[in-house]
């Protein structure tokens, strides 16, 4: 079976950048399968991040995958990659076979319910180069993926990240916007997101 044969790519064309979005790009019995997998073999933790010289927990569970010796820094705080495992290398391999994009590393989030969230930002540290790529990929409870121009304020889009959706982030997308999960006030059951990166 091709698991690719009934997974459709639409291209969503922003100013300065664009993004390619596959909003069944796992099949449900996999995406089910996979969720599973990920909620069972993941080391998640909550870290406390820097936020205005000030030290938090962040608002969801964290972990690093990546190829041996990398290390990633952000908000105050340094990562080692952790090794890959099975589930998310298989996961990598498909994106990277799909996209024709390499990635090296893997930071997984997970939203235990509604008031987990991830504020504004980009993904633009110093390690993964001037203009990365991102691949963002969602199991489990659907949330709204916000995006915003940095200058151009009229410009805004919104995505809902279906279980086992993949959304694209091309060249431009950390360079000219910022994006965000927020709370909500509706109840939300538990949601994995993984995002594949380069570091340099």
């Amino acid at each position: 079976m091709n698991l690719f044969s009934e997974n459709k790519k639409t291209e969503l064309i922003l100013p300065d950048t664009s993004l390619d979005w596959y909003p069944n790009f796992f099949d449900e019995k996999e995406a089910n399968s996979l969720f599973i997998a990920l909620q069972n073999t993941i080391n998640w933790q909550q870290k406390e991040v820097l936020i205005f010289g000030k030290k938090i927990a962040q608002p969801r569970l964290t972990e690093l995958h990546g190829d041996e010796g990398l290390s990633y820094t952000y908000s105050g705080l340094k990562w080692q990659t952790n090794p890959w495992n099975k589930t998310t290398l298989y996961i990598k391999e498909k994106i990277e076979k799909e996209t024709g994009a390499s990635f090296n590393s893997c930071l997984l989030n997970l939203y235990r319910n509604e008031k987990d969230s991830n504020g504004w930002h980009a993904d633009n540290e110093k390690e993964l180069g001037k203009d990365p790529i991102i691949a963002s990929v969602s199991f489990g409870a659907s949330r709204i993926f916000s995006l915003k121009h940095n200058s151009k304020k009229e410009i805004k889009k919104q995505l809902e990240l279906s279980h086992g959706s993949l959304l694209l982030m091309n060249k431009g997308a950390q360079l000219h916007y910022k994006h965000q999960i927020a709370k909500t006030t509706q109840p939300k059951d538990v949601r994995i997101n993984l995002t594949f990166r380069y570091i340099h």
